[in-house]
């Protein structure tokens, strides 16, 4: 299910912060708090250097619940496992403009499987990697922080490329969402969304509040 761009703000929660030995619970504590999305980060030890989970964890998540999964697939070959990710009920599915693929044939696969097209970008890549496949995508995931673990502060000059992101939109009249992943929290909740960022992907923020509605329901209007 492909959910086009909006100018409201949508708020991501990502798994990679949650208590995994209570998964369902978590899950079920961000919905209940108005989460929009859930965002699941999937790393496999050489893209970034850490290791996460895989589709069977994703077919859990599809399974039991009833919310879009918003997949960002941080691995080396995303070309390879895709239809895996598909099988497992990803929405949206996020491959990275870096890893080893042809980057328009992985994007026409995903489009064709009915998914959202999403495309990330670290934060020491030039914006004008990406720029090729704009008109391609329904979202452009901009790292704000170096991927791999969470809990990082965010990197003040990845908003240039929210912002470059933002405006190459406007100039080309497209519709793509401008999603943002690291030290996403109350304080730079405004800095990002001001750049020109549309979805928020907050972890730790989140998910380490005492009360995660309240937080989020902060984060919405920040």
């Amino acid at each position: 299910m492909i959910q086009h761009p909006c100018t409201s703000r949508i708020i991501a929660p990502s798994l990679l912060a949650a208590d995994w030995s209570r998964l369902p619970e978590e899950c079920s504590r961000a919905i209940r708090a108005g989460a929009d999305w859930l965002h699941c980060d999937v790393m496999d030890g050489h893209f970034v250097d850490n290791i996460t989970f895989g589709p069977q964890f994703v077919e859990c998540l599809s399974k039991t619940n009833d919310i879009f999964l918003d997949v960002h697939l941080m691995i080396e070959r995303p070309d390879h496992y895709l239809p895996r990710f598909i099988q497992a009920g990803a929405d949206g599915i996020t491959v990275h403009v870096e890893a080893q693929h042809d980057v328009a044939e992985t994007l026409r696969r995903i489009r064709a499987a009915r998914c959202q097209v999403g495309l990330a970008l670290r934060p020491d890549t030039d914006f004008s990697k990406v720029v090729p496949y704009l008109d391609r995508i329904d979202l452009l995931l901009v790292m704000t922080v170096v991927p791999g673990f969470g809990g990082q502060p965010l990197i003040p000059e990845t908003l240039d490329t929210v912002r470059a992101a933002a405006a190459h939109r406007e100039a080309h009249g497209l519709k793509y969402h401008i999603e943002v992943d690291g030290g996403i929290n109350l304080a730079t909740a405004g800095m990002a969304t001001a750049a020109g960022a549309n979805v928020l992907v907050a972890g730790s923020s989140l998910f380490g509040a005492s009360d995660m509605g309240t937080a989020l329901s902060a984060m919405r209007v920040a």
